[in-house]
């Protein structure tokens, strides 16, 4: 496809504004002429949570499936025979660059490993385009902040893959509690206690599939050999590429455990204790771990167990009945969430006072605010998404610059907060229980990170910290600082 010209560009600009980055103003072509008119929607990276996005829009009235994008040709291939079954064409593409460059497309729905995220949503609103990016919108703080940052610039809807937030059975009981249903908050509770395995230990660098562009997978990240079993979704369990769990399936609950709260910012203070238990293996994120964010009145407490109840079993833990989900503890009750369509009201005898049931269609709710063009129409706009993602990232920032640390030392850590102490005892207990022993494995104690939540910097963190609020990006893969 041949360049177009910055002049052209301009001609073709339906709103005033100044030349992007990608020479697309921010209501250019790609604006949605009328409510009438067909939504044409492009998915990106569809080997995994990807294809929820292509059936999910495929569903809806109004909507087009008209391109889909990843550098892996033979998922490319695939997804292109299933579609054809059902008499459905696409464009394809490996380059989300030259995806980019087709005027014809509305919308991309971004659903590739992590570190691409937040570029490929800047990238996309500088080419006047809207955009529902997976969660965590971003890979780091930083560049959470600048694809909110692009989003409001280019006049975009942008929304963020945590689709809790349409959930009709949520909204009703944050109603519920933010009315004061069960009394005044004393702390809300994020579980993640989800199966997860060794995924192998190499002896050296490994194979790419042959089918895969793997430059173009590695995008703002290190280009460095592959030194694991299987490049496809273990790269959560890494740090150039993942987020571990807390920013895998964490991530949702994390949200809404802000949601709970009515937390406007990232809290003022955060410390994670953690490890990697129980097995050898090429990953390097924690799979049991402790974050706890010091709100007030009322804080944040997260609780990820990737092993099982106990050694040799393949059920999980859980807490007040879930294992999955968020316990909010108020003073006249609790509430409960364990699925996406429904949650629970308890008084403090243990007793069922309320539920809430119902779902909700995220994409769709993405698709009516596309049309709206009013992002206050969105569930999870861009920047809800962002503040949930970057309390993710600054729980693994205080693990990734703690050092190991004897259970007596975590506990003197802890003292102050008598709640975070007892979520520990709770770690140690399930650790014992799977046969770990902490004077040969220790657990890493994080450091108390203070952060100014309006700036979303840390204060006298020290460099090292401060270098994982953001990355240093591989050439051409740049997240700019102006976006």
């Amino acid at each position: 496809m041949s360049p177009i010209t910055r002049r052209e560009l301009l001609k073709r600009s339906v709103g005033a504004g100044a030349a992007m980055a990608l020479g697309w103003t921010a209501r250019s072509y790609a604006q949605v002429a009328g409510a009438n008119e067909d939504i044409r929607v492009a998915v990106v990276g569809f080997h995994g949570r990807g294809k929820s996005h292509i059936e999910g829009y495929r569903k809806l009235d109004g909507v087009r499936l008209v391109a889909l994008c990843d550098p892996d040709e033979e998922v490319v291939a695939k997804q292109v025979a299933a579609l054809a079954k059902d008499n459905v064409e696409v464009a394809t593409y490996r380059d989300i660059r030259k995806l980019l460059e087709d005027k014809s497309i509305d919308a991309i729905s971004i659903a590739t490993p992590n570190h691409w995220h937040s570029l490929m949503v800047i990238w996309a609103c500088q080419a006047g385009k809207d955009a529902y990016v997976e969660k965590p919108i971003s890979h780091n703080v930083w560049e959470g902040r600048k694809a909110v940052e692009a989003a409001r610039k280019y006049q975009r809807i942008v929304q963020a893959g945590t689709q809790s937030r349409s959930s009709a059975a949520l909204k009703e009981a944050m109603e519920f509690l933010h009315g004061g249903g069960l009394g005044k908050l004393r702390w809300v509770r994020g579980l993640c206690f989800k199966p997860r395995g060794s995924i192998g230990k190499v002896d050296g660098d490994q194979p790419i599939p042959p089918s895969i562009d793997y430059d173009l997978w590695t995008g703002p990240a290190p280009l460095a050999p592959l030194h694991r079993k299987r490049l496809h979704y273990d790269w959560h369990w890494v740090w150039p590429t993942g987020n571990g769990d807390l920013g895998n399936q964490g991530i949702h609950e994390m949200d809404v455990c802000r949601w709970a709260l009515g937390a406007k910012t990232v809290s003022p203070r955060v410390l994670s204790v953690g490890g990697r238990f129980g097995y050898d293996d090429d990953g390097e994120t924690p799979n049991t771990q402790i974050v706890f964010h010091d709100y007030e009145p009322a804080p944040i407490i997260f609780e990820v167990l990737g092993l099982p109840f106990q050694q040799g079993e393949k059920t999980m833990s859980t807490y007040r009945g879930v294992d999955i989900g968020v316990v909010v503890e108020c003073e006249d009750g609790y509430l409960t969430i364990g699925s996406y369509s429904s949650a629970a009201a308890f008084d403090r005898e243990k007793n069922k006072i309320r539920e809430f049931k119902g779902g909700g269609d995220h994409f769709a709710n993405f698709i009516d605010a596309v049309r709206s063009r009013k992002s206050s129409d969105l569930n999870c706009d861009v920047a809800q998404g962002h503040l949930s993602s970057a309390l993710c990232h600054m729980g693994n920032v205080s693990y990734r610059v703690g050092a190991k640390a004897l259970p007596g030392e975590i506990r003197e850590a802890m003292k102050d907060k008598p709640e975070a102490v007892k979520t520990f005892e709770r770690f140690l207990a399930h650790l014992e229980k799977n046969e770990v022993d902490l004077r040969e494995t220790p657990a890493v104690l994080g450091q108390w990170l203070k952060m100014d939540p309006k700036k979303e910097t840390f204060i006298g963190a020290g460099a090292e910290a401060d270098a994982l609020l953001r990355r240093e990006y591989r050439k051409p893969f740049v997240v700019p600082e102006k976006v």
